[in-house]
């Protein structure tokens, strides 16, 4: 029996124009899924959050994962747009911190320990995304990788407080009534989120002195750091988690809105 004609599906504009949005991730030992067959439990998974994907493409972007293997210069030539995401606690030697805190344990097989090659990756990326007027968003851990990637240090710990930082719901949730973050007026964040607004929070971390050129935009009531900027750039850190808002968060369609702009006024060559 042959095969018939190939459908080829017409293309439009739109389409092949879509801004490609990077998504940093985790890289995670097999043996720690369970139900999988143990043969492969050796071997590494690099993991993504779908729930990034979902939004980005709902917002008009073309989701892309970018696993540590990747030359961040390289990536930067071809995205449109770069996600910093959440996680684990960036390693304190990239920022001043102390050095006894951090364990021996394999961040391979505990996902939730310092990752040095994560850091190292993030933090290149930040930079190459600079260099190159790329679109970058942190988000949570990704706010702190920002922060970092251009000198700035971190508060290792939050004390307890009037805020609850360190929320123990679990996604999706658009978070609790006290979590309420102020943005300066005339701020990109002002432009997108309006003079405030309530957001979920799962750290327990938070900026400390800002890097060259970061600005503060948004804090809770406790004074803790919860928005960044880099004037005139296309520069946003938050330190929430937009992908798990019950509620559209605007910051992903700002990302894609501003992929849009970058790559309008000045293609990739």
């Amino acid at each position: 029996m042959g095969i018939g004609p190939i459908l080829r599906v017409p293309v439009t504009a739109r389409e092949t124009t879509r801004p490609l949005i990077g998504t940093t991730g985790r890289r995670v030992r097999l043996g720690l899924v369970q139900g999988l067959d143990p043969r492969y439990g050796h071997l590494f998974a690099d993991t993504f959050m779908s729930d990034f994907s979902e939004r980005i493409a709902g917002a008009g972007g073309v989701p892309v994962n970018l696993p540590y293997d990747a030359d961040p210069e390289a990536l930067c030539h071809w995205l449109s747009g770069v996600i910093i995401t959440g996680g684990q606690d960036v390693h304190p030697a990239c920022w001043g911190g102390d050095p006894a805190v951090v364990g021996d344990v394999d961040p391979r097989d505990d996902p939730m320990v310092h990752d040095v090659e994560r850091d190292r990756f993030e933090i290149a990326l930040v930079r190459a995304a600079l260099d190159r007027d790329v679109p970058v968003l942190g988000v949570c851990r990704g706010l702190q990788i920002l922060n970092v990637a251009l000198g700035g240090t971190l508060i290792p710990h939050l004390p307890p407080g009037s805020v609850e930082h360190l929320s123990m719901s679990p996604p999706i949730t658009d978070g609790a009534d006290d979590h309420k973050v102020r943005f300066e007026p005339g701020s990109v964040a002002e432009r997108i989120f309006g003079a405030s607004a309530v957001t979920n929070s799962w750290h327990h971390q938070a900026v400390d002195r800002c890097g060259t050129g970061l600005i503060v935009t948004g804090r809770t009531a406790d004074g803790v750091v919860e928005a960044v900027e880099l004037p005139g750039r296309p520069v946003l850190g938050v330190q929430w988690h937009p992908e798990w808002m019950e509620r559209t968060d605007p910051s992903l369609n700002w990302l894609v809105a501003e992929a849009n702009r970058v790559s309008a006024c000045s293609p990739r060559t």
